[in-house]
């Protein structure tokens, strides 16, 4: 039985590493994607490219720094952008969404807020660290609820 269960822990691990980010220039980028990260990128450096395989979707980050800001964007295989993240300043974002982020992060320290879009849905995504020195994120909807996100 131990021997199964070990079996089963290697294989749980290598179904994560399966599912890990690959790291990628922009060369191995199908055209279509390429049109869409020089569009996007547009006056902003380019700090990472890499792809993921989730639920059978190929999808595509692109890490960039925009006049000394985070924009990521996901890009899927045809081309089209599914998410765009923005840092932002925490006085910029909706009050409710202001207050949830800073009630949660009490006594830690805020690293950073982002507005996150995919399609019609904004989110608003903190990073911060706790008392303790652990890191934690969540996002909160415009009106302050936590996200499952």
């Amino acid at each position: 039985m131990r021997t199964f269960n070990i079996c089963v822990a290697i294989g749980a691990l290598l179904g994560v590493a399966a599912a890990a980010e690959k790291k990628l220039q922009m060369k191995d980028l199908p055209a279509a994607v390429q049109k869409t990260v020089q569009d996007q990128t547009k006056g902003a450096e380019i700090r990472g490219i890499s792809s993921e395989t989730e639920k059978g979707k190929l999808t595509y980050e692109i890490e960039t720094m925009v006049s000394g800001k985070h924009r990521d964007f996901l890009v899927d295989a045809k081309g089209a952008v599914t998410e765009v993240e923005d840092e932002t300043a925490i006085d910029s974002i909706p009050a409710a969404a202001k207050a949830a982020i800073e009630k949660k992060a009490a006594g830690g320290k805020i690293a950073m807020v982002e507005t996150v879009t995919r399609g019609s849905v904004t989110l608003y995504e903190a990073t911060y660290t706790d008392k303790a020195g652990k890191k934690h994120e969540f996002a909160v909807t415009p009106e302050g609820v936590e996200t499952k996100d």
